[in-house]
């Protein structure tokens, strides 16, 4: 039976209780929410509504700020070019995804904003020291993940998100590799919380979050049909209405919302405690081979991800013949080209990503075909 240790990029297999939800909204809500008042769109309506209050319980949001993306990428983007709209100068971390880096580089190349990259350390303490010197009159936003999708590495946000409150920074933060692992919540301070539905989450794929605060006015970089205002021809300004033009993804929507009860129901801290003690398992088993490199430092802090290299042997490579073997890792880069830049890793790495539903005896065998492979 194959084995999905790709889980940073989406979550498989999904629980029951997602494709239930999932198959309920093609059967049963059949209208278009916002779009009429009769009973079927009302019912669909509702159901989002629902939706939205799960989700802003989860985040310790406000149900109106929970705005349903197509993606991660998509709600930072909208964050992103929505608060830098007017100009002004970004900070973004080392350790991005392109999710962050290529719109905030194309604003700068642009000459519609400027941005800075500050380096992360290690240590937690530095990392904030870092973006802390970066900080000029007209820094408007500070954009990072919360946990890198290569290494795993937590940043030190309640901290960054400090800095922000004190220099009135707009916080937009990354948590495509965080949430569902570990606790995230708008009242650490962050102002905007971009993140994938399909990842820790456990919904389908094409469901992304952006929660706001509501401190810091978005600008739509996309306009259309929201259902409400009809009769104008300016964007309503008001969320969740003024970035989500188009119909919504309602199976989407319920899919996120049922993977949202489904991590509250076995618990963040159980979630956590289970992925981590098979990232252990997967480097204690491999532990001592020369020829293995874990990119992991003593100092650091991480989610349950693992990155590592294998010496003589391409990352690509040893993916495909381990994919072979019925055991499928990511390879390469990652999107995150910052990322690997800033590692050293000329060649990428292989990623190991359990999820809930990953098993130590799969781990052990993992173990075994990548000994196998070493050259």
């Amino acid at each position: 039976m194959p084995v999905n240790f790709d889980n940073a990029a989406t979550t498989f297999p999904k629980p029951e209780m997602v494709i239930r939800a999932a198959s309920y909204a093609m059967e049963k809500l059949g209208g278009n929410a916002g779009r009429g008042g009769h009973a079927l769109a009302m019912k669909s309506a509702a159901e989002i509504y629902s939706a939205r209050e799960v989700i802003a319980g989860f985040f310790d949001a406000q149900p109106e700020n929970v705005v349903f993306a197509l993606n991660c990428t998509h709600a930072l983007n909208m964050a992103i070019q929505g608060i830098m709209n007017d100009g002004g100068h970004m900070i973004i971390s080392s350790l991005e995804h392109n999710s962050v880096a290529r719109p905030a580089a194309a604003l700068a190349s642009a000459r519609k904003a400027s941005m800075s990259i500050a380096r992360v350390y290690p240590e937690d303490q530095r990392t904030v020291e870092s973006f802390r010197s970066l900080i000029r009159s007209d820094t408007k936003a500070i954009v990072c993940t919360l946990a890198s999708n290569v290494t795993g590495q937590l940043l030190p946000w309640r901290d960054i998100a400090a800095l922000c409150r004190e220099r009135n920074i707009c916080f937009i933060a990354d948590g495509a590799q965080a949430c569902g692992v570990t606790d995230v919540k708008l009242s650490d301070g962050i102002n905007i919380l971009c993140t994938a539905g399909h990842k820790g989450l456990y919904g389908l794929a094409g469901t992304g979050l952006l929660i706001s605060d509501g401190k810091f006015p978005i600008v739509p970089i996309i306009q259309g049909g929201t259902g409400t205002a009809s009769s104008s021809l300016a964007q309503p300004m008001l969320l969740p209405e003024a970035l989500e033009s188009g119909t919504l993804n309602l199976s989407g929507i319920m899919s996120l919302k049922a993977g949202v009860e489904f991590v509250k129901r076995i618990g963040i801290e159980k979630i956590y405690a289970h992925e981590n003690i098979l990232c252990r398992s997967f480097m204690n088993e491999l532990k001592g081979n020369e020829k293995i490199t874990f990119l992991r430092q003593p100092q650091a802090s991480y989610v349950p991800i693992v990155s590592f290299t294998i010496d003589g042997i391409q990352p690509e490579t040893a993916a495909a013949k381990l994919s072979s073997a019925g055991y499928y890792l990511r390879a390469g880069f990652h999107c995150a080209a910052l990322a690997h830049n800033y590692l050293g890793t000329e060649n990428g790495t292989i990623r190991f990503a359990p999820s809930v539903f990953s098993k130590k005896s799969d781990v052990s065998g993992l173990c075994e075909k990548i000994k196998l492979i070493i050259p």
